[in-house]
Order: structure tokens, then sequence, then C-alpha cells
């Protein structure tokens, strides 16, 4: 494979990565934000004892949740495109 051709691979990747790493932040800040209401909401379910709260702290773990699992694909997403930089770094190197 070319220099340029890696180069262009290279800043793609670049690219993606600064998104993701971006995108990983607003989602550990929306998870404490949505942690913090579903405690709150599990609270008043606990003091309220009606079906109502129970089910609306429910829905708010599960969103808690569902961001948390997100997170994740996101962070695996990063470690993949790392390694694929560093694997084109080592190309890079070696196209001489």
């Amino acid at each position: 494979m070319s220099k340029r051709s890696i180069t262009r691979k290279l800043t793609k990747v670049s690219s993606r990565l600064t998104a993701l790493r971006d995108e990983l932040g607003v989602i550990d800040e929306q998870i404490r934000h949505l942690g913090d209401d579903a405690e709150d909401m599990t609270t008043r379910a606990v003091i309220a004892e009606n079906t109502a709260a129970s089910r609306e702290a429910r829905e708010a773990r599960e969103h808690v949740d569902a961001h948390r699992r997100h997170r994740e694909q996101v962070a695996r997403e990063i470690e993949e495109l790392a390694r694929r930089q560093d694997s084109l770094l080592d190309e890079l190197t070696n196209a001489d």
C-alpha cells in the first residue's frame, strides 16, 4: 500500500477517534445526570409506595442502563480504531 493511501486512512481513523472520544465524554456526562435522576426517582418511589412512581423509577434505571451499553459500544469501537491506527502507523513506517 502506498504512503499516500496509508496517510489518507490514518487521517480518517484519527478523525473518527476524535469524534468518538468526544462522544464518550458526552455519554459519560449523560450517564451521571441520568443516574442522579434515577436515584431521585427510586427514592421518591420508595416514599410514595405507588406503582406509577415505581414504574417511572424502573424506566429511568433502564434508560441509564441503555446509555451504559451505548458507552461500552463506543469504548469498544475506540479500542478497535486505536489498534487500526497502530497498524497503519506500522505500515507507514515500513512503506519506505
